[in-house]
């Protein structure tokens, strides 16, 4: 029986959802019969607001097809116009200041059929007869139906969705560095926070249950965890303006026609979790007007969404995989089961405690859950049998110590997985060199290469004699030389070490407070004293920093250009006439790449922000710059300059 954890029991708090009329245990009495008959009114109604906010919050407890079709319908059955029915499903998670909504974002009416695309189809051709308007040459859109988290970006601010009329101020979110997708221009209206499929499985999958998880996670106040961070620096997570989406085109006789290919190709539009199609009426406002929207939903737009599919399915074995972190992740080995067009082997298991709690091992069955391309997830366990626990590391066969609900291996120097993940860890987070994939780090591995010193050490010879071909090694060789004479910021070289909780904003962090080859010296006392460290974190930051300063101090005299990161003690001195300042670069720069701009920006002490705003000092200019970003910039206060004017203020002028 599903039970409701601690995490979501504290996001009901957060919510401020109180449960006068069902405790926990009824909660998950309810999820698990999904039968609402036998609730009162009150009942129902506290069941769909505690099942709302668990799913806003990324911790969904039921299916969007129960929440739907289930308890969602029986309360239409029993009071068809109900006020819950008629309000947007409000985005529960941000804490701040509520701000009304430039214009309403309303939720989109849905259907999991063809025949209601349909029916829907059927009002559109009616209106356009009223409307007196060939029906035959409206143009219908279809769009992927992001399932991430919607916000509202006017230039400005950027809002939660809220009740759908007033939201939070999130814009925070935009100076840690989130970008916008599409286009990359602010200003576009209603969106999705959302994160690349591809990155979310190889990266945050064993830190994050689900991406709705992670997607509320970058919201929030407090400091964001390492992996969120380099999630936005790596651009993987943005939000994505609705009319910047891919999209398909066509007239309803070619949605009709074509209904199950215009699905499966708009499905595969983008890499972000997709829930739905958004089929929409463009280009004729006359007829969207005559339509109208209720209170709800726009009557000129339907989402189309793939049941969910279920599947009871029996577990065969959980295997352990060891991270670069020495976590052993369990992935429950599963009887081969089609869901959603996909036949699905595999699924996570989160942390071992879990597998333990729930009873997960050989024999286990479950109720494995799919919709559309999301991750297959471990709905619940029917019957639980003997929890596979591994007691030594699947990688070395050391044995494993347990932290809260995760098992680890702390072999650190001989574990193969630890070696070979740290080693792709390390040129990944460079981001300045190639070639040095999964496949060819196993390669090295596997012919006695066991750390990144080692990989330097190579020569030509030693590659060819390991099997590479004389093209690749020379590629491997271009690509170490390159690593080092790039430029590269001294946070993103500590950061490539893989310090536990330093994700790259806390390397940052650190060095705005003390030079790079100071760190090893540092107190617990020292880091704590810098806004953002906690205690603990401090203490894990000082532990390992002591584990690494041999690697550290073998790796960087093999000498890299290292960019500075500046100390804000002597931003505080005004060394430069842009210390302290806020710069936004926009255009194409004559005199450099703007990367290369910025980099030297901050290394005089400035701040590179990505979008104006009422706290930017400057616009600097280059070509192809729109009039009215400019404008913008104006209006704001924001001082314009000129590529060369901005040189001319650091003395370089030509």
């Amino acid at each position: 029986m599903p039970s409701l954890s601690k995490t979501q029991i504290e996001l009901l708090k957060e919510a401020d959802i109180e449960s006068t009329h069902l405790s926990p245990e009824l909660i998950a009495q309810i999820a698990k019969q999904a039968s609402p008959k036998e609730l009162t009114n009150e009942q129902l109604l506290e069941f769909l607001q505690v099942c709302n906010a668990l799913y806003r919050g990324g911790e969904p407890f039921i299916s969007d097809a129960d929440y739907d079709f289930v308890f969602l319908a029986e309360l239409q059955k029993r009071h068809p116009h109900h006020p819950y029915l008629e309000t947007v499903e409000p985005e529960v998670v941000a804490v701040g200041k509520t701000v009304t909504l430039p214009e309403p974002m309303l939720s989109t009416e849905k259907t999991y059929s063809q025949s209601g695309i349909e029916k829907w189809l059927s009002r559109l051709e009616k209106a356009a007869d009223d409307c007196d308007v060939d029906f035959s040459t409206l143009m219908i859109r279809a769009t992927p139906k992001l399932d991430g988290y919607a916000a509202y970006d006017d230039g400005k601010l950027l809002y939660t969705r809220g009740d759908g009329r007033k939201g939070t101020d999130i814009s925070r979110v935009f100076e840690r560095g989130l970008k916008v997708g599409g286009n990359g221009k602010r200003g576009q209206g209603a969106g999705e926070i959302v994160v690349s499929q591809t990155y979310f499985n190889n990266h945050l999958a064993d830190y994050f249950e689900n991406s709705r998880n992670f997607q509320a996670s970058i919201i929030k106040e407090k400091d964001l965890e390492q992996h969120a961070l380099e999630a936005i620096q790596n651009h993987a997570a943005v939000f994505f303006p609705f009319s910047q989406l891919p999209d398909w085109k066509g007239t309803a006789a070619e949605v009709l026609a074509d209904f199950d290919q215009v699905i499966e190709k708009v499905y595969s539009l983008v890499d972000y979790d997709v829930d739905g199609v958004v089929f929409e009426l463009v280009g004729n406002e006359q007829i969207k007007k005559y339509l109208g929207a209720t209170r709800h939903h726009h009557r000129w737009q339907i989402a189309y969404k793939s049941n969910v599919e279920t599947a009871e399915v029996i577990v065969i074995k959980v295997t352990p995989q060891t991270s670069r972190s020495g976590r052993v992740n369990p992935v429950a080995e599963l009887t081969p089961t089609k869901l959603s067009g996909a036949v699905i082997s595999r699924a996570t298991a989160h942390h071992y405690g879990m597998v333990k709690e729930l009873g997960i091992g050989v024999g286990t069955l479950i109720e494995l859950t799919r919709s559309g391309l999301v991750i297959p997830k471990i709905e619940r366990v029917i019957i639980p049998k003997e929890p596979q626990i591994p007691e030594h590391c699947p990688s070395c066969g050391s044995e494993l110590v347990w932290d809260s609900d995760y098992l680890y291996c702390l072999n650190t120097t001989k574990c193969p997985a630890q070696i070979e993940n740290t080693i792709e860890h390390f040129f990944r987070t460079l981001a300045n060199v190639d070639g040095f994939g999964q496949k060819t780090v196993e390669k090295l591995h596997a012919c006695g290469i066991n750390s990144v010193y080692a990989v330097y050490q190579l020569d030509m010879e030693q590659l060819q004699d390991m099997g590479f071909g004389d093209k690749t090694a020379q590629n491997l060789m271009d690509q170490l030389q390159r690593s080092r004479s790039e430029s590269i910021e001294d946070w993103r070289f500590l950061g490539a070490f893989g310090i536990h909780r330093m994700g790259l904003g806390n390397c940052e962090r650190l060095l705005q407070h003390h030079h790079l080859m100071d760190i090893f010296k540092l107190t617990v006392e020292d880091v704590i004293n810098i806004e953002g460290f906690a205690e603990k974190t401090s203490a894990a930051v000082v532990e390992c920093l002591a584990k690494i300063k041999t690697d550290f101090m073998q790796i960087h005299q093999l000498g890299f250009n290292l960019i500075q990161t500046p100390l804000i003690a002597e931003q505080q001195q005004n060394i430069s006439p842009i210390s302290g300042k806020t710069i936004v670069f926009t255009g194409a720069m004559i005199h450099g790449k703007r990367d290369d701009m910025s980099k030297e920006a901050k290394r005089l002490g400035a701040k590179v922000g990505s979008s104006v705003t009422g706290k930017t000092d400057f616009l600097v200019t280059g070509s192809d710059v729109g009039a009215a970003k400019i404008a913008a910039a104006t209006e704001k206060g924001v001082r314009v300059i000129s590529e060369e004017d901005y040189l001319a203020l650091l003395g370089r002028s030509e």
